[in-house]
């Protein structure tokens, strides 16, 4: 019988790019996007731009809770590079984080909206 695989979890942020700092957000986010993809172990991660609307989607999808952990502890700097630059609308996370980084999640969020979207159905494929 073969073992269970915990699914993927997805993370969808909506971040609010302030007055005036676009281009600085900009180059935040491809610094920060470019140290993950060397160091950090997310599977995917995709900024998108509503520079009109002045907002930015984040989506970072990670194997497991475990990873979200690993990312966490060694991203802080990066994420605070972007933070300066945009608030946080809302986060989306689809699949099923443990406890703990849904408890850290609600801790830390203030009072941007957080919804959870469990699983239902579903698998990931990536070409090589």
């Amino acid at each position: 019988m073969p073992t269970e695989r915990s699914a993927p979890i997805l993370f969808h942020n909506t971040m609010r790019v302030a007055e005036g700092h676009w281009e600085s957000f900009r180059r935040a986010a491809e610094h920060a996007v470019a140290f993950t993809e060397e160091q950090a172990p997310q599977l995917m991660v995709e900024i998108f731009a509503d520079e009109d609307r002045m907002l930015a989607h984040s989506f970072q999808l990670y194997e497991d809770s475990d990873a979200i952990r690993a990312h966490w502890r060694m991203s802080g700097s990066y994420i605070s590079d972007i933070m300066e630059h945009c608030s946080v609308e809302r986060l989306d996370v689809y699949g099923e984080p443990d406890q703990v980084i849904v408890d850290t999640l609600r801790s830390s969020s203030g009072d941007v909206p957080i919804t959870i979207h469990p699983r239902l159905a579903g698998f990931t494929r990536f070409a090589g």
